[in-house]
């Protein structure tokens, strides 16, 4: 399943808003979103698990959840690069994935992606980050490996968006969000409800809004 052009604008506009709902001057700022990728890339491989010296489980779905976030700074890196066009931004996200092969040269080396394990697919998705690049096939590629296709990513994705916005509205930046409700933290609840709602519906945001609103009240 490849992702399509309205999922690609979808999430680009919606990334677009929450920047803008963090801070209104971004383009300006030009934060340093790769720098991001970075951190969000070694705790996925801390759950994904690493050390030869001790058993380690894979946590998949915490795993899936650090991708999720890493797709947010991806996304901010080349609306930053488009100035912020998201019609630019979703024709070079497409064409860079139509385009895409299977393999990307580093630091003088060249990377064939199938030769390579889930660990070290990550391991070369934070080299490139801290080398201010990014290569939209390789993270498809680690995506696949966690069991996911486009549409799983862009349900989760739209989840996790419509949730920051929650945490936003609700007195996140100022320190007065509730991280816990009734023993649960807020993305527990996003799982619980996300499993519920259709992804296709026209007015799945606004439903997912809703619903985390009244899960937040009560």
């Amino acid at each position: 399943m490849m992702l399509s052009n309205k999922q690609a604008a979808d999430m680009l506009a919606l990334q677009a808003g929450m920047n803008a709902k963090v801070d209104p001057d971004w383009l300006a700022a030009r934060y340093p979103y790769l720098r991001a990728v970075v951190i969000e890339g070694a705790e996925a491989i801390e759950h994904h698990g690493w050390k030869w010296w001790k058993l380690q489980n894979l946590d998949l779905a915490q795993l899936q959840m650090e991708l999720i976030d890493i797709w947010h700074f991806v996304l901010s890196d080349l609306l930053l690069a488009c100035e912020g066009n998201t019609e630019k931004a979703t024709r070079v996200l497409l064409r860079s994935l139509a385009d895409a092969s299977h393999q990307l040269q580093f630091d003088g080396k060249t990377y064939l992606f199938a030769e390579l394990d889930l660990v070290s697919r990550l391991e070369l998705l934070i080299g490139l980050a801290v080398a201010r690049r990014v290569d939209l096939p390789l993270f498809e590629s680690i995506m696949r490996e966690c069991h996911m296709d486009w549409d799983e990513l862009y349900r989760q994705y739209v989840g996790k968006n419509v949730l920051n916005f929650f945490r936003q509205d609700h007195g996140y930046k100022e320190g007065t969000y509730r991280k816990i409700w009734g023993n649960q933290e807020d993305n527990e609840h996003l799982v619980e409800v996300l499993v519920s709602l259709d992804a296709r519906a026209d007015d799945f945001q606004q439903q997912l809004y809703e619903s985390l609103r009244i899960r937040y009240r009560g």
